[in-house]
């Protein structure tokens, strides 16, 4: 009898631990186009960073930083949504995560353009940038700067 309720518990919890890291993993919408390589990029640093991005190619990524708020001079190559905020462009998991833990009121984040080093923007430079935290009035504050 004991037997059998250590073999059940053992069993429960090995079926549960994909459940929970499953649940664990935040899942992030990403839209961006369907032959961009850099897009592609930061997704795979999201996913090595705990995300679990959901990637649609769309025809116009830039439809989806406007549906959130973004102005359009913070536009990069892809906007990515999470936990009610909009992503813009080559924004680190970190930050993403200390938004999501701080949850400031904010449309969301943004990193401009595509600076070099940045994630999925990896290569022989590193460019200083910045990201930035976009308030509900489409002002900006550095949220991190990264050299």
């Amino acid at each position: 009898m004991i037997k059998r309720l250590v073999a059940r518990s053992a069993l429960a919890a090995a079926l549960s631990i994909p459940l929970l890291a499953v649940a664990a993993a935040p899942v992030i919408a990403v839209f961006k186009s369907e032959y961009c390589g850099c897009c592609a990029a930061w997704v795979g640093h999201l996913k090595a960073n705990g995300f679990a991005p959901r990637v649609a190619n769309v025809p116009n990524p830039s439809d989806y930083r406007a549906r959130g708020g973004i102005p359009d001079k913070l536009g990069s190559c892809h906007t990515a949504t999470i936990g009610g905020y909009t992503i813009e462009g080559h924004v680190p998991a970190a930050e993403i995560k200390r938004l999501l833990a701080e949850k400031p009121k904010a449309r969301g984040l943004a990193v401009p353009a595509m600076p070099l080093g940045s994630p999925g923007m990896e290569g022989p430079r590193q460019d200083p940038y910045d990201v930035l935290l976009v308030h509900a009035d489409g002002k900006t504050t550095v949220f991190k700067h990264y050299n």
